[in-house]
Parts: C-alpha cells; structure tokens; sequence
C-alpha cells in the first residue's frame, strides 16, 4: 500500500495508476486524512458459469413446479377485499 498527498497524486498520477494495475493499493490524502483510494479493479467474475448454470436449473424447477391458477381463484383474489360500493 502506497500513501501520497494530493499534490503528488497530480505529478505522478499515471504511475500510481500503474502501480494500481499491478494491484498495489494507493491511498491519497489530504493534511495527512485519506481522502481517496485506489483499488485495482477485479479481473475476475464473481459468479461463474457453474454457478449461473445451477441458479438456472434452480429457477426452471420451481417454474415447473408452480402450478398455474384458475380463473375463477384469480376473479376471486381481485376481488378479495374490495367494497361493494
């Protein structure tokens, strides 16, 4: 981890960037209280194909295990609480 004042944040800013790639964290301050920092960006997915690929199979089971409602139980639930008036 790399501490500099803004100044030199400003004059050397594409080799901190550089120094960020590589996947150093760089802290910017301000009169000594750290005002920015610099993370390198993840390269990697966080969910992988695996992953997705059971989600998926999870939803579609529960797709077909849901049975579809009837008409007449969808008419009621609209109906379900409203006045008269």
């Amino acid at each position: 981890m790399q501490s500099v004042g803004i100044y030199e944040a400003k004059t050397r800013f594409s080799a901190l960037i550089e120094l960020v790639e590589q996947g150093e964290e760089v802290r910017i301050t301000r009169h000594g209280k750290e005002v920015v920092r610099m993370l390198p960006v993840r390269r990697r997915p966080v969910i992988s194909d695996e992953q997705i690929a059971r989600e998926l199979g999870q939803m579609d089971a529960l797709h077909a295990s849901i049975q579809p409602a009837e008409p007449s139980m969808v008419e009621a639930l609209r109906h379900t609480g409203r006045s008269a008036a």
